[in-house]
């Protein structure tokens, strides 16, 4: 398996992989996270260099993605979606792509990744619950779900508000 870089010839793939991760049911409607990842690219929180693919066989079975959000006006990363084929998962492409995103993040200077999702499994990658770090989540709701992992440039007290990229408020 290979962990790339999005390249213009992915993004169909990429979809496919990310409702099928998603769909519930194979009479289900599309699933919002389709939409959100073509909303996500054609916003200005968009990174280029932090949209990763899984490929296997020349075919991307796997995909993260990390876009700018901020801890009220400090520029941080909201992950998310990531998405692997469902006959691919439990193969190793999560923990991959996960690995791989954070790793980059990391190296570009970023300080925090944030992201709703299971805390038993995000746990495995440093991931807590944000407000452990005095992180709040964009809705209160969230709870421990709402989960921030720092990263090597964090300034000393961040703390704050999280706020995604526009497209996931329309979610």
């Amino acid at each position: 398996m290979l962990i790339r870089r999005e390249t213009p010839q992915d993004v169909d793939a990429i979809s496919a992989v990310t409702t099928a991760a998603f769909r519930r049911r194979p009479d289900a409607p599309e699933p919002p996270e389709t939409a959100l990842v073509s909303r996500l690219r054609a916003d200005v929180g968009w990174l280029p260099a932090l949209s990763l693919v899984a490929v296997t066989d020349d075919a991307v079975i796997g995909h993260v993605v990390c876009t700018r959000g901020f801890v009220d006006d400090t520029p941080a990363l909201g992950l998310g979606p990531i998405s692997v084929l469902p006959d691919r998962q439990g193969g190793g492409a999560g923990h991959a792509l996960m690995h791989s995103v954070l790793g980059a993040a990391d190296a570009s200077g970023e300080p925090l990744v944030a992201l709703l999702g299971d805390p038993a499994f995000y746990q495995r990658f440093g991931f807590v619950a944000a407000s452990k770090l005095g992180i709040a989540a964009p809705d209160t709701a969230w709870g421990s779900q709402f989960q921030a992992r720092v990263l090597s440039s964090v300034p000393h007290g961040l703390t704050g508000t999280f706020r995604y990229a526009s497209p996931f408020a329309e979610l």
